[in-house]
């Protein structure tokens, strides 16, 4: 597999959504500011966006992919195609059900949720706008659910494309919710008009977005079929493995499901602060962190599969290596231009300055993480595609008992910074411990090569953020400015800590040219891989 060219297709695509994601939530602060009814909004948005990337995304993925490439692989190395139609209409038939259930009890459940989320009803947030707004987004998730099934396969295909363009279809639902409630309706009246318009778009997303994924499975030549629903010995096996895989793929989901609670007992505004500060966050962990964890899994699985240990040690090397590229220089770049960035992009409109320095707080406080979640999702689909479900599970569990225990040690001191940093923390940890048993177990072992690279990107992106400590004041007075003194000045800062950092990188050897020439091309080791969409 051409791990570079499969990434990249997973993070052009996924880059071109955070843009559109962008454009949403600067939108979202203009419109809705950070007052009752943009709480209420980013928590109806947040609940089934969670169990998305808890369940589908998450644990029903890690578990899926592995199975299905089994199957779609007789013991020759041939395509089964049959085999593989066969195992995933099984699959689906069992899946729709138990989704249709799922989502029905919560909708009836929906007020007490919102009651429990926000401290027994004492946080002001208990109310039939809050729970209307909650019950009509949570129909996305069983829709988005379906799609992701649909997502695997074509990802097993190594047709990353369609999958990665699927959630520019929501933002671009939201975007039009958004402009249609700014300009049909007075402004007073805009906040809370926009919000159940933005509900019904959320849903209407979920079916455009399953509708674009079947069309792409068909075209690739695969039927799924519903049929009556049995628990044949492979839905099972699936069963089996998805239980664990709750925990051991979705740590941060979980963690984020936690945040609910305690945001809840925090100030109002505290929703819109942490989802603005964690837009910022998801940039560089969506775009490099989800598409590698994507694009190594299905190899992965095909390298054990075959017993090649030295082809598994390989691409997960090359995807730590090209994950630390980026991301230690995205964190440390958010860390030091917090400020700069989210005054450019949010403040204006309902969104105070007040409530921009606090979001810029909280994205300090969240990306000490970045590396580490980006890290886990790359050392995660080393257990799952040796079907081990149970040891993240015991990972993900002791971080989340650290995430919790710094949440109510810290949020009495620090607030919503506190906890930001909490679940950074937690990510580190749970890092740490992954990748101890991957290295007991001998399945994986980071080399000093690797190490010494790690460093010498360490020390240019500290390079960089004292040119940007340096930098950022200079445009003072332009972050808050029109639309063209925003831009200009938020390029030019971004334009200098990335060629600072490039050529440092260069310089100090922290970019592997050989490696980065290796990576484009296709090694006759590793399998062919379809080509992509």
């Amino acid at each position: 597999m051409n791990l570079l060219k499969s990434t990249g297709t997973i993070a052009g695509l996924t880059l071109v959504s955070r843009i559109f994601g962008f454009i949403r939530d600067i939108l979202l602060a203009r419109i809705l500011g950070a007052g009752a009814a943009a709480d209420a909004w980013q928590l109806a948005f947040q609940l089934p966006n969670i169990f998305r990337r808890l369940f589908a995304e998450g644990a029903f993925s890690a578990a899926f992919v592995p199975l299905f490439n089994r199957r779609a692989t007789d013991a020759d190395g041939n395509d089964n195609i049959a085999e593989a139609e066969r195992f995933s209409s099984e699959v689906l038939s069992v899946f729709i059900p138990i989704l249709i259930g799922f989502t029905a009890l919560f909708e009836l459940a929906m007020p007490f949720v919102i009651y429990l989320i926000d401290d027994f009803g004492a946080g002001g947030r208990t109310n039939e706008f809050s729970i209307t707004l909650a019950r009509i987004t949570f129909v996305y998730l069983g829709l988005i659910s379906v799609m992701t099934l649909a997502a695997g396969i074509l990802n097993s295909m190594s047709r990353f494309a369609a999958a990665a363009a699927a959630p520019v279809l929501l933002n671009l639902c939201l975007i039009s919710a958004l402009l249609a409630g700014y300009f049909l309706y007075p402004l007073d009246e805009q906040p809370v008009a926009t919000a159940y318009m933005l509900a019904f778009a959320v849903a209407a997303a979920g079916v455009l977005q399953l509708i674009w994924l079947v069309y792409w499975v068909r075209k690739a030549g695969f039927r799924l079929r519903i049929q009556k629903p049995k628990f044949t010995p492979d839905v099972k096996e699936l069963g089996v493995l998805i239980l664990p895989a709750i925990f051991g793929a979705g740590i941060y989901q979980i963690s984020r499901f936690i945040d609910l609670f305690f945001l809840g007992r925090l100030p109002e505004g505290s929703f819109v602060y942490l989802a603005m500060a964690d837009r910022l966050n998801q940039l560089p962990l969506g775009i490099i962190g989800i598409a590698l964890g994507t694009a190594i899994l299905p190899a992965l699985s095909r390298f054990i599969a075959q017993k090649d240990d030295s082809g598994a040690q390989r691409i997960q090397s090359n995807a730590i290596e090209l994950a630390m590229l980026l991301t230690i220089p995205a964190a440390i770049a958010l860390f030091f231009a917090a400020g700069p960035l989210v005054t450019s992009f949010y403040v204006g409109g309902n969104f105070a300055a007040s409530d921009g320095q606090t979001t810029a707080n909280v994205v300090a406080a969240l990306v000490v993480g970045l590396p580490a979640y980006v890290l886990v999702k790359v050392l995660i689909p080393g257990f799952f595609a040796r079907k081990d479900t149970k040891t993240p599970v015991y990972t993900a569990g002791i971080s989340l008992l650290i995430n919790i225990a710094l949440n109510l040690a810290l949020i009495p001191i620090y607030g919503i910074v506190g906890l930001a940093f909490a679940g950074a923390v937690a990510a580190w940890a749970n890092c740490a411990m992954l990748y101890t048993m991957l290295h007991i177990r001998g399945h994986f072992r980071l080399e000093l090569s690797l190490l010494l690279r790690i460093v010498r990107i360490t020390l240019s992106a500290a390079g960089m953020a004292a040119v940007l400590i340096y930098a950022a004041p200079l445009g003072e007075g332009l972050y808050d400015g029109n639309i063209w003194q925003r831009a200009g000045s938020i390029t030019a800062l971004v334009t200098v800590g990335a060629l600072v950092y490039g050529l440092l990188a260069w310089i100090t050897g922290a970019i592997d040219k050989n490696k980065i020439t290796m990576l484009t091309k296709k090694k006759a080791a590793e399998p062919t891989a379809p080509e992509e969409n």
